[in-house]
């Protein structure tokens, strides 16, 4: 049994009079539409089985914008799954920008969530593949936004879980699971981007056989194998390198479950003939701020005027992470910060390339 589908994620869907402009995004809302658009045209044309959205779906959850995109969708020749990132319900309540955190089922019954009053679900996709999908979005009581899954939800994925023990289960969410930078988990600036329970996650999924997951959220490519699990995040289709997958789960071959993923890239829109140079160039331009921040708090810690002189050779560190399978040396750098850098790139726990990020072949 093969089964191909399709991940989209974190497409920022924004019209035209929705946007606000910013000068210190890295993402480029203003081709969400036309993105979009460009990579629907294509897969539209594959045989695909589903397509699967791990959140980010607006640019910050507007209601008119949540209407364009569950529109868009019921018009695609094969079903799609999506759940919440933390751009589609910024707030708990709605505002009058954006929708409220209760309000998201409502606008996607279509796509996953049968219960309009659940804000997690989980659905036979295809015989004998059982899609669960998670809401890592909650709010603490002075109203931050936290990415987390409640005890509520934990206790019905475990008691649900049970029923799937003989079938495939993919879980989709938009927060990580595992970790794609180097001590993302604790990093001042990697931990955001993980779910605040992660290993209770982990060990719910090791315990019912999970092996897939599926996320969004950190605007990278990047595959990680680890404990048994393999976690998919893959980049935003509005900033540097404007990634989609095309995915073929092969259940019947002889050395396991048989993951075959392939990336393909938007390179050129009506606003912009070449795409990726220049998205890379604005993500380059606007990351002398962020390479300060990484280079003088923990674990580098160096002094700001040595972080100055070293920022600079670093302006396209992070459009190179984003694009995945790139490997990392910076030999003029002292040595300790050289090592540190060079663990963002593609290696393996030996410390070996693994291109696997974007073109792979895995068995789980």
């Amino acid at each position: 049994m093969t089964i191909r589908f399709a991940v989209v994620s974190d497409p920022h869907i924004a019209l035209p009079e929705t946007i606000e402009d910013t000068s210190q995004r890295f993402h480029l809302v203003e081709v969400s539409i036309s993105a979009l658009e460009l990579a629907f045209e294509h897969l539209e044309h594959l045989d695909l089985d589903f397509l699967l959205m791990p959140g980010d779906l607006t640019q910050d959850g507007e209601p008119e914008n949540h209407r364009w995109l569950q529109q868009r969708l019921a018009r695609l020749p094969f079903p799609a799954y999506i759940v919440p990132g933390n751009h589609d319900v910024p707030s708990l309540v709605a505002t009058d920008r954006n929708i409220g955190l209760h309000d998201f089922p409502s606008y996607y019954q279509a796509f996953g969530y049968d219960n309009p009053n659940q804000l997690y679900y989980t659905k036979e996709i295809y015989p004998g593949v059982q899609l669960v999908g998670l809401n890592s979005n909650q709010f603490n009581p002075q109203g931050k936004q936290l990415g987390v899954l409640d005890e509520e939800q934990l206790l019905w994925l475990e008691q649900t879980l049970v029923q799937f023990q003989n079938k495939f289960v993919l879980i989709i969410v938009h927060h990580n699971v595992l970790e794609h930078l180097p001590g993302q988990a604790e990093h001042e600036l990697g931990k955001r981007y993980m779910l605040d329970n992660a290993p209770t996650l982990r060990k719910i999924l090791q315990n019912a056989g999970v092996k897939l997951i599926l996320t969004g959220h950190l605007h990278v490519q990047d595959i990680v194998q680890s404990e048994g699990l393999c976690e998919i995040t893959t980049g935003s289709l509005v900033s540097y390198p404007h990634p989609y997958r095309i995915v073929e789960l092969d259940r019947d071959a002889s050395q396991g479950d048989c993951l075959r993923i392939k990336t393909h890239r938007i390179e050129s829109t009506p606003q912009y003939q070449d795409l990726l140079a220049y998205s890379q160039k604005m993500m380059s331009d606007r990351s002398y701020p962020f390479m300060m921040k990484l280079l003088t708090i923990p674990p580098v810690s160096l002094p700001i005027e040595q972080a100055n002189l070293l920022a600079p050779k670093l302006h396209t560190f992070w459009s190179q992470i984003a694009a995945g399978d790139t490997l990392f040396d910076f030999p003029d750098f002292p040595s300790k910060v050289r090592e540190h850098f060079q663990k963002f790139g593609a290696i393996n726990s030996q410390g070996k390339p693994a291109l696997i990020d974007n073109q792979a072949t895995l068995y789980l």
